[in-house]
């Protein structure tokens, strides 16, 4: 196949300079965003194709000038409202994107998110004039869009997205290979997300999910559909099969390990680690595959220019280009001036065990081992939970649990604390919210006063209940409930609590078997709300 160099369109009375300087300004975002994204890209094995992101939109961008389709745009009011409105969009986002870092931090998912939605906002602006018929400097076409579109894909999706999409995928899998066993006649019981085998227990985690593999395909079918193939059915069929294959041979790796394990084979090591990167591999091999049988790239010379024709340039849409990039220099300079002071460590927190009894008359206590397996995620060593339990006769058992997690000034944000409420991580572990009366609750007690608790109910899949009531409390003070996921609810704590505001924050919650009437009765409870209500609560 030959290929065929876009010719630049003959730009009278327009300095070149300014196109290139529009052109350098959007590479410097992509360079910019790429260095942004690289902790993620190294980190998080979801996204370890990113690597491979900032050479895909340059591939697609040479693939686009050399081989078409050459469509140029017409230099017409339309073509400025579409600038204006993509620039305007652009520092729309980037504005969210610093409000919500006010409280969350720069690295973290949502804001990244939000950052590549706002980059490709400003590639669409900037792919707007370069593909104007009088400037003719990049065609504007499937090939370009893909390359800007692609950045979302390698950006990590916001946490509420993200949980709920895998805690969907986690069931799917889980619910397909237990059909699967029972139709080949293995005895098999679920317990949300863990099937219980005659010789071991599978949980199917989130990395077994099939978000990795999900992401993976999504990029490479976008990729191979915009740089081998044009036709447009054949390009939507290849972009389609990809997340639909991802998800087949996810399934098939799932129960091949289960079989495995259910033949006494441990699973957890290599068998676990090459299967991913086996079934990875081939959806890949069968995607490319695809694409190359479905080539249907013909190249056409672009048309000719007629050198002596003279050109209006887009002068106003560059005017307003120019105008929205500078306002979000701008912004970005004030957001980096006005955000948090690093944090000084060192400052010892309290001792969480002066708050939970460790022996109580008529109680077994029961503490929590394996809690700091979740310092990382928490961001914070500080935590503790001890569970007393009591005979209720008939070989019945109450139990009554207390969680305490603390974070220094400036440790965690307030948001980021808000993301790990029951609401947010007890659904995971196979606990279903039930409906309550009401989300929030006075936990009254005799010459005691506590500000009012979130209340919530769970069932897991034996028909077991526990009634939770939690607290987070912020420089000395219970705040308000934050919805974990709301994008409204992060706005307003950026303004709220953003912006060089640092507090000490405990976040604190209750679990029992029983209902708070009967909780209310118990000298523990009442001992150990007295000792929180101290500390704010």
């Amino acid at each position: 196949m030959n290929a065929h160099p876009v010719p630049l369109a003959p730009v009278l009375g327009w300095p070149r300079g300014v196109i290139g300087a529009l052109s350098c300004g959007l590479l410097g975002l992509v360079a910019i965003m790429s260095g942004l994204l690289w902790p993620q890209w190294r980190d998080n094995p979801d996204l370890a194709h990113g690597f491979v992101a900032p050479l895909i939109f340059l591939l697609l961008i040479g693939e686009s000038r050399r081989r078409g389709p050459w469509r140029w745009l017409p230099n017409s009011q339309g073509l400025t409202v579409g600038v204006t409105a993509a620039v305007g969009l652009g520092f729309a986002l980037f504005a969210l994107a610093g409000l919500v870092a006010a409280s969350l931090a720069w690295s973290h998912a949502l804001v990244l998110f939000l950052l590549a939605l706002a980059l490709s906002s400003f590639l669409l602006a900037g792919l707007l004039i370069l593909a104007e018929a009088n400037v003719r400097v990049l065609p504007f076409n499937w090939v370009s869009l893909t390359a800007i579109f692609l950045w979302v894909l390698v950006t990590p999706l916001p946490q509420g997205t993200y949980v709920r999409l895998t805690l969907a995928l986690q069931s799917g899998v889980t619910a397909s290979v237990m059909g699967t066993l029972h139709l080949l006649g293995i005895a098999a019981h679920q317990h949300g997300n863990v099937i219980e085998l005659a010789r071991t227990t599978v949980g199917v985690a989130e990395a077994c999910s099939g978000i990795r593999s999900l992401l993976s395909c999504l990029f490479v079918g976008f990729f191979l559909a915009a740089w081998l193939v044009r036709e447009p059915k054949r390009r939507w069929a290849l972009i389609v099969s990809a997340p639909l294959l991802a998800l087949v041979m996810n399934f098939l790796r799932s129960i091949i390990l289960t079989l495995l394990a259910n033949s006494g084979v441990a699973i957890s090591g290599a068998w676990h680690v090459v299967t991913g990167y086996a079934i990875l591999g081939v959806t890949t091999a069968v995607l490319i595959g695809l694409a190359l049988h479905w080539e249907t790239q013909n190249p056409s010379a672009p048309p000719a220019l007629d050198p002596s024709s003279r050109h209006r340039p887009p002068r106003l849409a560059l005017v307003i280009f120019g105008i929205g990039f500078v306002a979000t220099i701008a912004l970005a300079a004030f957001y980096f001036a006005n955000a948090r002071p690093p944090l000084k460590r060192g400052r010892a927190g309290p001792d969480l065990t002066t708050f939970l009894p460790s022996k109580f008359a008529g109680w077994d206590v029961a503490p929590a081992n394996d809690l700091y397996q979740f310092a990382d995620i928490l961001g914070t060593k500080n935590i503790l939970e001890r569970t007393y339990v009591r005979s209720a006769g008939n070989n019945r058992f109450h139990e009554f649990s207390v969680y305490i997690a603390y974070w220094e000034p400036g440790q965690a944000s307030v948001s980021g604390v808000a993301m790990h409420t029951p609401d947010a991580c007890w659904p995971a572990a196979g606990w279903a919210a039930q409906s309550v009366p009401a989300s929030q609750q006075d936990l009254l007690l005799p010459k005691l006063k506590t500000s009012a608790a979130e209340q919530r109910l769970f069932k897991n899949a034996e028909g077991l209940a526990q009634h939770v009531w939690f607290w987070h409390v912020y420089d000395g003070r219970v705040i308000d409930y934050l919805e974990p996921y709301a994008l409204s609810a992060l706005v307003k704590t950026a303004l709220q609590y953003g912006f060089r505001r640092q507090g000490e924050q405990f976040f604190v919650r209750f679990s029992s078997d029983q209902a708070w009437g009967e909780l209310a009765q118990e000298p523990l409870v009442r001992e150990i709300l007295a000792q929180l209500s101290a500390n704010g609560l």
